[in-house]
């Protein structure tokens, strides 16, 4: 095991004292000692991945120094743009230490979004040609060789991070952002109450757990529920097409995270989205299911960022009473939003779907056949 202030230390040590990237489970322990021991300059928590690459190069041509990218490798993919055609030496030759959490490593049990992901995150390294080292509790040699390697030839190295790899790191500032005074769950009970039959499109992460396990909770079936397991950012898009290719009204059910990972897609759905799409924001200003750090979600104006992408109608909600009240007027009008603010927190027993991905599709299909 990798003790992970001595981690942080080397790096900052040797002048690696500027980190960027998104949040990871595997990678929690080590995001949470940088926030504690970096400022908010050196420690930004980019909308993806492929946005840190770009700020860790834009760094570098003001600094010389190289910037320290961390992620899933689910981000993997949000990355490769900015890496073949900015940062690799064919084109810009920009040095940087990417940190990558080993989710779905093989022959580690994982959930199903992570297995193919999993099975080609070192292929898809190789395919780029960077160079890289899965960390060993040896972590000062892996370091050395990979910075070293980074700064020789200008380019991007990786460190590949298994499960369990780094030790326990008790923050100093253990503060949670509180965006409202209900839980996520508590506001989603009251939204499956007023969907009805209506097509739901959930986001990844514990929002779509929630959604499976208050359906147990109250014996009804998994049908009307399109659970986006994976695929980060991108659930709004698919109840986009879903709406295009049903007169049904469809419920799509976001965070904040997800919606500033792309929100660019949010001006295609202000557009082109009829009156039948109707998008619900929970927005507790955190990356909850990978470790609780912030999000800008607290900072920003969504309301007016959705009404400026041509959503003209929306509604906030801060308690079950609002969320009823709002949705009772969204199910009479054409497209419209809701932004709920809620408070980080979820159970300690919460579970996962028991249903594969594919049943979910297949089951979720069947109410679109005629």
């Amino acid at each position: 095991m990798v003790n992970t202030k001595e981690f942080y230390d080397y790096l900052l040590n040797n002048g690696l004292d500027f980190f960027t990237g998104v949040p990871d489970s595997l990678l929690k322990e080590l995001c949470s000692c940088i926030k504690d021991n970096s400022d908010s300059k050196h420690n930004i928590i980019a909308a993806n991945e492929g946005n840190a690459v770009a700020l860790a190069s834009g760094y570098y041509l003001s600094t010389g120094k190289l910037g320290v990218v961390y992620m899933q490798n689910s981000g993997e993919g949000n990355t490769v743009n900015p890496l073949l055609s900015l940062a690799d030496p064919k084109v810009y030759s920009i040095p940087m230490l990417l940190i990558i959490g080993w989710r779905g490593e093989p022959g580690v049990h994982d959930e199903p979004q992570h297995v193919k992901q999993g099975e080609v995150t070192l292929r898809l390294l190789e395919a780029m040609d960077i160079e890289y080292r899965v960390l060993s509790d040896n972590f000062i040699e892996d370091l050395e060789a990979m910075v070293a390697l980074a700064k020789k030839e200008n380019k991007p190295t990786a460190l590949v991070i298994k499960k369990g790899t780094f030790s326990k790191y008790d923050a100093v500032n253990k503060a949670k952002n509180c965006m409202g005074d209900i839980l996520r769950e508590e506001a989603l009970e009251v939204i499956l109450s007023e969907t009805g039959d209506d097509p739901i499109v959930s986001t990844t992460g514990k929002e779509s757990r929630e959604i499976f396990e208050l359906r147990e909770k109250f014996h009804q079936g998994h049908e009307h529920d399109f659970l986006t397991v994976g695929s980060m950012g991108h659930t709004s898009s698919i109840a986009l097409g879903l709406s295009i290719g049903t007169e049904k009204n469809v419920w799509c059910l976001d965070g904040d995270g997800s919606f500033i990972m792309h929100m660019g897609s949010m001006a295609i759905v202000g557009q082109n989205a009829g009156d039948n799409y109707k998008y619900i924001i929970n927005n507790n200003a955190a990356h909850e299911s990978v470790g609780g750090q912030p999000t800008v979600g607290g900072s920003i104006d969504i309301k007016s960022i959705l009404v400026a992408c041509g959503i003209k109608d929306v509604f906030e909600a801060h308690t079950k009473e609002e969320i009823k009240l709002a949705m009772e007027q969204m199910k009479k009008i054409g497209k419209c939003a809701l932004i709920l603010y809620t408070k980080q927190g979820s159970r300690d027993d919460l579970g996962r779907p028991t249903i594969s991905p594919v049943d979910n599709k297949a089951n979720f299909m069947k109410q679109f056949k005629k």
